[in-house]
């Protein structure tokens, strides 16, 4: 019986882990809030600074998915569990990066070959774990994601809580995913492993936010909020909201296709956006 232990039951670690589940999968894995309802019969531990796994939370565990983002004394699964994953010897390991380790392009194509050019400390953070998981000597395989949208998380539900705006940066562009498509992926290359590989997860449509939002509206039957300018914008954005609108590059997922032979559930957004409404009514 194959077994998955994932770092990490966020929104793409539980959707992961659902998906394998339902394929028959003994499935455990970390989580700080302890909530893991929605992934029947998975058995979930503590695991952060102050909580080292129990000896038997990786008792057969046959591969392993990492979701945890690293801090700034790196990546924490690493430095606390490297010895106890090499001595599993798993038949598969997965890491989740982001595509900010390319950097800004100003709105030009990269793909997996492109030189990793992070901006920020965090992306930079996210390159320095890819290089550590790589030479960790597991049969590592990463998957850099888009910005990760879903049930519950969407333009639908940003203009469903009246919090949606249209801010304009022009030529800015943002590469996504949907869920469901990450976790169909990360199970294509399970099935299709090849250690060392590095696979770009976004789709086919890299759009201004804008867009998304304008779209949302739509499908809602609602009247869209003003476009706002970048200059007016800017100074009223977090720090966090503002590392978003750093990076402008369109990523290319061509290698998912030829060598995993994914076919994208919600190739663009409008199609995304589509069935999570359709779902929730």
């Amino acid at each position: 019986m194959p077994r998955l232990f994932v770092f990490g039951l966020g929104f793409c670690g539980r959707t992961i882990a659902r998906r394998l589940a339902a394929q028959g999968w003994e499935v455990a894995g970390t989580t700080r809030s302890g909530d893991v309802a929605d992934v029947p019969g998975l058995r979930p531990y503590p695991f952060d600074a102050d909580h080292a796994l129990p000896d038997d939370a990786l008792e057969g565990v046959t591969h392993i998915l990492s979701s945890v983002p690293p801090g700034p004394d790196g990546d924490p699964v690493l430095t606390r569990m490297a010895p106890r994953l090499a001595a599993l010897a798993p038949a598969w390991v997965g890491y989740l990066s982001t595509t900010g380790v390319y950097g800004d392009r100003g709105g030009a194509w990269v793909d997996e070959e492109s030189e990793l050019r992070p901006d920020l400390d965090r992306s930079r953070r996210r390159a320095d774990a890819e290089r550590a998981w790589m030479a960790s000597g597991l049969p590592v395989h990463v998957f850099r994601l888009g910005g990760i949208y879903g049930p519950g998380r969407s333009a639908i539900d940003t203009v469903r809580a009246g919090k949606a705006r249209r801010i304009v940066k022009p030529g800015q562009v943002f590469g996504r995913i949907h869920v469901e498509d990450v976790a169909a992926t990360v199970a294509a290359s399970i099935n299709r492993p090849r250690p060392g590989a590095v696979y770009n997860v976004v789709d086919d449509d890299p759009a201004p936010p804008q867009d998304v939002i304008f779209h949302a509206c739509t499908l809602l039957g609602i009247e869209p909020p003003p476009e706002v300018s970048w200059d007016e914008a800017k100074a009223t954005l977090s720090p966090m909201a503002l590392s978003f609108y750093a990076d402008n590059k369109r990523v290319g997922n061509d290698r998912i296709k030829s060598e995993l032979g994914v076919r994208l559930t919600y190739p663009d957004y409008r199609a995304g956006l589509a069935a999570i409404l359709a779902e929730s009514r």
